[in-house]
């Protein structure tokens, strides 16, 4: 698909610090289409929790002029939207919620019109990436001439969200067609929408493969084995005991964990276990620095409906530079079973990690490196081209 022009909605921002499917799928598409990527509305409450946070003193400054489209290359702009929109996630009464959200789809459709004029986009592409409230009018408000909708998440488990799944359900049903990162969403998907189609995974492997790059500075004198861990660190989808069983039975291992808190990491006594080294907060491309220095790579994953079918992305990251991974066994972690020690349980994560201490071999990390080339972010777009090229016929003529 080329000369395509195509409007990107969804619930992460361009600016957001940690790495976006998203954000790499629009960047892959403005290979060859116009692409306008949409930051979210501010929302009242953020303004009045968050005001003194840069992104939002930025967002506010940018408002007093009207909207903002900043040009990120030569086909992609990023439209930071002049509207605020109400606050109405803990609304329960639905004739209100519904009457606020339809004033929130205006708002909101008016700003992204107003861009997509500027910039003379025409018969445009609607993605939209798992947003779902704040989008349940915008096909009828802005009239693309295709929707999609992308699932990477399973959002049930996440308390925010639970008020908002049967709209997700609506939106999948309504748009032409739905693609997600696994098989679990997109049987979940299907399930609304004939036309759901599990499209894999990409990862942008340029910065995992250059051997020249130096082991970050922080873990250069960190004794071996260094068990390492990349990524949000949060309690919802990781196993906080887990972790602190590995460190506590196995003394002689650092563990090291790269990435944002949430309060129940900045809780836990892993804090108080010497052998557990929190790095922060990490810009995405530094993360190979990081990663080059693990022994193991681990994903302690919870089992749990916000985890029990995605992908995880960081496991083609950890594969990329040939490291041994060992994982909490879930049903969509058979897809990586080949290359992955996939446990259940403390004690079998720990047998794993030994046994891929002792079994790492440099043929084991080239057969990692070539499965992991198989989940590039060109391919997975590749595939969506070919679903969409498939599709556009029958849902041109069903209209």
């Amino acid at each position: 698909m080329k000369h395509q022009d195509i409007v990107i909605i969804g619930q992460q921002d361009w600016d957001i610090e940690i790495g976006s499917n998203c954000k790499n799928i629009a960047l892959e598409l403005s290979k060859n289409n116009r692409v306008l990527y949409v930051n979210n509305p501010l929302d009242r409450r953020t303004i009045l929790q968050r005001r003194k946070e840069p992104k939002i003193q930025k967002r506010l400054t940018l408002l007093k002029n009207g909207n903002y489209i900043e040009q990120v290359s030569e086909n992609l702009w990023n439209l930071y939207p002049a509207t605020v929109l109400e606050s109405i996630n803990w609304i329960h009464y639905k004739p209100v919620y519904k009457f606020l959200n339809k004033i929130n789809n205006r708002r909101f459709a008016k700003t992204i019109e107003a861009a997509i004029e500027k910039l003379e986009f025409r018969d445009y592409l609607l993605f939209n990436d798992n947003l779902i409230s704040r989008a349940l009018y915008l096909d009828e408000l802005l009239h693309p001439s295709l929707k999609i909708y992308y699932l990477r998440d399973n959002l049930k488990g996440i308390p925010y969200f639970k008020n908002t799944m049967v709209e997700q359900e609506e939106l999948i049903h309504k748009w032409d067609i739905a693609f997600a990162n696994s098989d679990y969403l997109a049987d979940y998907a299907r399930a609304f929408n004939p036309r759901a189609y599990m499209v894999g995974q990409g990862c942008d492997l340029g910065i995992f493969e250059d051997e020249t790059l130096e082991v970050a500075q922080e873990l250069q004198g960190l004794s071996q084995p260094i068990i390492g861990y990349t990524g949000f660190l949060t309690g919802l989808r990781l196993d906080i005991a887990m972790i602190e069983y590995l460190a506590k039975e196995r003394p002689l291992w650092n563990i090291v964990l790269v990435g944002p808190e949430d309060k129940a990491f900045e809780a836990s006594a892993l804090h108080s276990l010497s052998n557990v080294h929190f790095l922060g907060n990490k810009k995405p491309e530094s993360l190979p620095r990081y990663i080059k220095a693990f022994s193991v790579a681990i994903n302690p994953q919870l089992l749990n409906e916000t985890t029990v079918g995605n992908y995880p992305r960081k496991i083609d990251e950890y594969l990329a530079m040939g490291k041994p991974v060992v994982a909490t066994k879930t049903p969509f972690m058979d897809y990586f079973k080949a290359h992955t020690y996939l446990c259940s349980g403390k004690k079998e994560f720990v047998e794993g990690i030994e046994l891929a201490l002792k079994e790492n071999s440099a043929n084991k990390e080239l057969a990692r490196k070539s499965f992991a080339k198989e989940h590039t972010w060109e391919k997975n777009v590749e595939k969506m081209y070919t679903l969409i090229e498939e599709n556009n016929t029958i849902i041109k003529g069903r209209k």
